[in-house]
């Protein structure tokens, strides 16, 4: 495919669904495929496991800040050539993780991974509502959610398996070489969608002006509070992977699946209703039905903490159900938060991500580590957060009728 500026009022090239959540998965995998490693890691390393588990906050603190700038970034210079340094920035600092020979290494070089991956899910957001606008962006946004559901699952097992024959350093190989097989599909395939009548300047007052507007936006806060709050139920699980599999329910380094097999068929689930919803149920109407399904799973789950044990299968049943429901409210989220900046989609994008990311970090910093000690703890914590994305959905949806 010729990579020139495509006509956004055209159907969008084949196969960019596909694209679009393989640069949206880089971040998923950088943090979930090391997750059967954390015990060989502070081994080789010898580090405590609290210093193992800082290098996902190493990681996820600077993915917050950097995403920040990619969409402005991207907003100045186009899609594509920020998309391609941002890959190969990551493939680099990915190699380098696989020579680190100190904790202090590792925690340098996940961070210069954290500031390259948020540009995939920035942009690739961005290229979304670059390419198609209501019920088609949301189909397309379905799509692309469902198909990036397969990255929590498959890269535990992956790296499960990576550890077990070949040890934790070939788990930064595997991303090194993932990484530059995916460059080199952008590089032939990913067309430049903001053509250079509408990019915008990167100069200093005008970035002020925009990002105050887009940060002090009631709706856009409320929704994106709901996407990250929502979104934290689920990962306080991905996070606490190798307490809750390993310590609690007695699983082995290579059955991460247990975890991450319902939370994939969730989320792919609930992207494909969310799709086939588009056009025949309002964006309010479809975030409500996702509340309702996400507020069934916390119950249970608590519920199922409070009666019985720890044990396969009933303690990852609610898991399915709650991303199943978030998975289907996420992309009629994410629409309403873009929507109100249609000339700073990439900055807008930007400061989503920013502020999800932001929220991930104090997640695997604070809060995963004061409720992995049981599968109650947890159970709470999927409930709480739950209920706050709730009321941010609910804010915004009454912001919205007030101005209208």
């Amino acid at each position: 495919m010729n990579p020139a500026t495509v006509n956004t009022a055209a159907r969008p090239p084949r196969g960019i669904a596909f694209l679009l959540a393989a640069l949206s998965a880089l971040g998923p995998f950088s943090i979930d495929t090391y997750l059967p490693s954390f015990p060989a890691i502070g081994e080789a390393l010898r580090a405590t496991p609290l210093e193992v588990q800082q290098t996902l906050s190493a990681y996820l603190l600077p993915f917050a800040v950097m995403t920040l700038w990619h969409g402005a970034i991207a907003d100045a210079l186009g899609r594509r050539r920020v998309i391609l340094a941002a890959l190969a920035l990551f493939a680099l600092a990915s190699l380098a993780c696989a020579f680190a020979t100190r904790i202090e290494h590792l925690w340098l070089l996940r961070a210069v991974q954290g500031i390259s991956a948020g540009a995939g899910v920035v942009i690739g957001r961005a290229i979304v509502r670059d390419l198609f606008d209501g019920p088609p962006a949301q189909r397309l946004m379905a799509q692309i959610t469902m198909m990036f559901a397969l990255a929590p699952a498959i890269a535990p097992l992956i790296g499960g398996w990576l550890q077990t024959l070949f040890g934790w350093r070939s788990v930064f190989v595997f991303l090194t070489l993932m990484t530059a097989l995916l460059a080199l599909t952008c590089w032939r395939l990913l067309p430049e969608t903001l053509p250079p009548e509408r990019r915008q300047p990167l100069h200093p007052g005008y970035l002020v002006r925009s990002y105050r507007a887009v940060l002090s936006s009631p709706p856009f806060l409320f929704a994106c509070a709901a996407l990250s709050l929502n979104f934290g139920g689920f990962f306080l699980y991905v996070l606490s992977a190798p307490v809750f599999l390993m310590r609690h329910l007695g699983v082995a380094e290579t059955g991460f699946l247990w975890l991450f097999g319902p939370s994939m068929s969730g989320l792919m689930s609930g992207a494909w209703v969310a799709g086939r919803l588009a056009g025949r149920l309002s964006l309010p109407r479809t975030i409500l039905a996702g509340y309702a399904v996400m507020g069934s799973a916390a119950l249970l789950n608590v519920g199922l903490h409070l009666a019985l044990p720890p044990g396969l299968p009933w303690s990852v049943v609610p898991i399915f159900i709650y991303t199943f429901g978030m998975s289907l409210a996420t992309p009629c989220l994410t629409l309403l938060a873009l929507d109100p900046f249609p000339r700073q989609r990439g900055l807008a994008a930007s400061c989503q991500t920013f502020l999800q990311a932001g929220f991930n970090g104090v997640v695997a910093a604070l809060l995963a580590p004061l409720l992995w000690d049981s599968v109650l703890t947890l159970a709470l914590g999927m409930a709480g957060m739950m209920l706050a994305g709730g009321t941010a959905a609910w804010l915004h949806r009454r912001g919205s009728q007030a101005a209208a």
